[in-house]
């Protein structure tokens, strides 16, 4: 490469581990002899057009390793979905301050972006290596077995349902937990991860990977209630129909829409709401709760998975590597190896950018409304090390005298 300057930035939704990532780019690029300057743009891509750049290479280690402990975005981040002009300005600001590498961490609309850019360079023959770092806690870039964001924010869900199910036995009724996934039912299904006895909850988990129907949805909380005398139940924010309408469209009227002009799901408690009214008016279940955990999943300060952490770090560590060892540009990914340990490969921008993973067959029920073995164990090792457990009381029934 023509130049030692680094330029990394961060995009999409924040997550508990992104800065784990950001400082394993800078601490590794620190120790590659060739590298002079390792620049931060301050909220994602709308900051390298404005050119609002901070110097990291200025930063003590000490500093960058706590911030890398702590959760969301510490550049700041950005929801623009940059097109072609966005990404041929982006190019402009780069060629001005002689970036040589080009470092982007984030999920498919950030790998897109950053393999526009890197054509923009290869048509221009500027000398600029373009390298994807991937993070979402959605879990749906292609070609990685997790991505880094999702193990946390699935330990998050999991103790939260774990902790809802409990309190849910004490006071029976239904409870209805709405979890982010507007595509892919990943972080929903971590749910199931809060189970420990055959009674526990969710005793209902629903997908966006199956179409959901409300008239089977209210049969099946029927069906549950009856059974246990309450049900748990956890739902993604994308569960649509057979036409593929948002089911929190279909039941409200007036929804906001966010930048890319889709319904507005995680900002909002109307689908819960709207899902606990159904609830009431059909079956008559007095006791009907719901919460939306909106963006408390993404970056919750003391609910991160070690295995996430170290992850984050890797990925970020081995983008440096490539990117200086490599002669191509690329998105990195993770992959699997034995029960749990994992690799690092550098895939083509264009098999990844853009595209969504879904959930496999193999992962959801044959109900539909639960996830397999296959699923737990896929889910297990990523959660880390010391997740809470929850204990019942055996009790030991006293024989009655008034009522007998």
């Amino acid at each position: 490469m023509a130049s030692g300057k680094i330029l990394v930035a961060q995009g999409g939704g924040p997550t508990a581990v992104i800065n784990q990532s950001l400082v394993g780019v800078v601490l590794e690029a620190r120790r590659h002899k060739g590298v002079e300057l390792v620049y931060g743009a301050r909220h994602g891509v709308r900051g390298i057009i404005n050119e609002d750049f901070v110097d990291l290479t200025q930063e003590t280690s000490h500093n960058l390793e706590l911030v890398a402990g702590t959760p969301a975005s510490a550049l700041g981040s950005t929801r623009d979905k940059p097109d072609l002009a966005y990404c041929q300005q982006i190019f402009k600001v780069l060629q001005a301050h002689e970036i040589g590498h080009f470092f982007y961490i984030g999920g498919n609309d950030s790998s897109d972006t950053v393999r526009i850019v890197s054509e923009q360079a290869r048509e221009a023959g500027y000398p600029l290596r373009c390298i994807h770092i991937p993070k979402t806690i959605d879990n749906d870039l292609v070609g990685n077995d997790h991505t880094p964001g999702f193990p946390s924010a699935a330990r998050f869900v999991a103790q939260a349902f774990a902790g809802a199910n409990l309190d849910n036995a004490a006071l029976p009724g239904v409870y209805v937990g709405v979890v982010m996934g507007r595509h892919a039912g990943f972080l929903t299904a971590a749910s199931a991860l809060g189970k420990k006895f055959d009674d526990d909850g969710p005793h209902l988990i629903y997908l966006p990977e199956r179409v959901f129907e409300l008239e089977r949805f209210l049969a099946d909380v029927k069906a549950m209630y009856a059974r246990h005398g309450r049900c748990v139940i956890a739902v993604s924010e994308g569960i649509h129909d057979a036409s593929g309408q948002a089911i929190a469209a279909q039941l409200a009227k007036d929804l906001e829409h966010d930048a890319h002009g889709n319904v507005q799901l995680s900002g909002s408690g109307a689908l819960a709401d709207l899902l606990c009214e159904e609830i009431k008016n059909k079956l008559g279940i007095k006791r009907v709760r719901g919460d939306t955990f909106g963006y408390l999943q993404r970056s919750f300060v003391g609910c991160v998975s070690d295995v996430d952490q170290r992850e984050a770090r890797e990925v970020g560590e081995k983008a440096v590597q490539f990117a200086m060892w490599g002669d191509r540009d690329g998105s990195v990914a993770i992959k699997r190896n034995g029960f749990y340990s994992v690799d690092y490969e550098l895939l083509p921008l264009e098999a990844v950018a853009g595209k969504t993973r879904v959930m496999e067959d193999e992962f959801i029920s044959p109900s539909g409304t639960d996830v397999t073995d296959a699923f737990r164990l896929y889910l297990r090792p990523l959660l880390g090390s010391g997740m809470p457990d929850a204990f019942r009381l055996r009790p030991a029934p006293v024989a009655k005298r008034l009522q007998r």
